[in-house]
């Protein structure tokens, strides 16, 4: 039965006004929420076996002894599944990066200023940043949104707008944002990737740009881990003892402030999350949900990719983690999530760095699957 959105405020209005125990406000709450929302999470498919299974057995056909690719071969399988292509390509790429500030850089997080975020989105629209380079080796297109920095761009190529807002509040003092501009930041990221997809896309990546937003993902880390934010927090931009210390003592502080529910993922993104950080959860969701393979990049991707996990399990179908950064942080995320990275290679940049590395190993498992001859069409006897 279809309802409209009066039947749910007249729904509200009963629960509150008729009813004033626990349980009717808990429902209340839960309606006013579905009444007010205006994100909405697509439903994410489940793989289709068929077509992991079909990939599996043309592996056991290929010209080599089964297994001896290691993860390649069981990565094809995945992505068989993920897009229900028995022999998938992944031949269109796109790394969206999303870029934001953050009002907890007041409290001296981070080696760089707040105004290196605005100046960075400058340098990928000009195709000088690391992520340009590594993009356009891997043969993808970088996608870069403005969706939280704190000052304004003049119009030019190449920049999606939607900026939510001029950065987040200081998490130290309050909440990073409200519910509502959470869900709107998710919502963003969901339109700007069904868009792409669109356009055309094969495999996604995410990547990010926001100085002070190690600090949100160790504060979102340690709520959803449930591991201290000594555990949690790395040296992010590169900051010393005394800067590590006081930027754990600042997350110790924010959790503290601000109570974030440890089983409410939207709860923890507004309280101490990042819009960014939003908006990559979003990509995610859009992408698991049309089928697209998400090739997840460091700790902030990570803490994205825990967001998202909250709020529809099945999008870790669809993930794919694209290497080990340094950050502390990172392999509790990766662990949380279940996933094992296909790089360690020290890196800690962000932008999507690691993951545009990772789309040669993805497309090499895609590649192996597709072009390799089996034993009857090379003529090639089997053990």
């Amino acid at each position: 039965m279809i309802r409209n959105a009066t039947f749910y405020k007249n729904l509200v209005d009963h629960f509150e006004i008729v009813e004033r125990g626990a349980r009717y406000k808990k429902i209340a709450r839960q309606v006013r929420v579905r009444y007010n929302s205006a994100m909405k999470i697509p439903p994410i498919p489940p793989l289709i076996m068929e077509t992991y299974e079909a990939a599996r057995s043309r592996q056991a056909e290929l010209t080599k002894p089964h297994g001896s690719l290691g993860r390649l071969e069981e990565l094809s399988a995945q992505l068989a599944g993920m897009t229900g292509q028995a022999r998938p390509k992944v031949e269109r790429k796109a790394v969206i990066v999303m870029a934001a500030d953050h009002g907890v850089t007041l409290e001296g997080v981070s080696a760089y200023p707040a105004e290196v975020t605005r100046q960075m989105v400058l340098n990928f629209l000009r195709g000088g940043a690391a992520i340009n380079v590594l993009a356009r080796q891997a043969g993808a297109r970088v996608v870069i949104v403005d969706i939280g920095v704190a000052s304004d761009f003049e119009e030019t190529a190449g920049l999606v707008r939607r900026k939510m807002a001029a950065g987040t509040r200081n998490i130290a003092s309050g909440p990073a944002m409200t519910r509502a501009e959470a869900e709107e930041a998710i919502q963003t990221g969901i339109d700007v990737i069904h868009e792409e997809i669109g356009r055309g896309l094969d495999l996604a990546a995410t990547g990010d740009m926001g100085i002070g937003n190690t600090t949100a993902s160790a504060a979102i880390v340690s709520v959803l881990t449930g591991l201290p934010p000594i555990q949690v927090t790395g040296r992010g931009t590169g900051v010393d003892d005394a800067g590590l210390a006081r930027k754990v003592a600042i997350i110790e502080q924010a959790i503290q402030a601000n109570r974030p529910n440890p089983a409410d993922a939207l709860d923890v993104l507004c309280k101490v999350g990042g819009l960014e950080i939003a908006g990559l959860a979003g990509v995610m969701l859009g992408a698991a949900a049309r089928r697209v393979p998400v090739v997840i990049d460091g700790f902030i991707s990570g803490a994205a990719a825990l967001i998202a996990a909250g709020l529809s399990p099945q999008v870790k179908d669809y993930l794919i983690a694209s290497h080990l950064s340094v950050e502390i942080g990172h392999q509790a995320v990766l662990k949380h999530l279940g996933l094992a990275p296909l790089l360690d290679l020290q890196l800690r940049l962000g932008e999507g760095t690691g993951a545009a590395l990772a789309f040669h190993i993805i497309e090499a498992a895609c590649r192996i699957l597709d072009e390799m001859a089996t034993f009857s069409e090379a003529g090639v006897s089997q053990a």
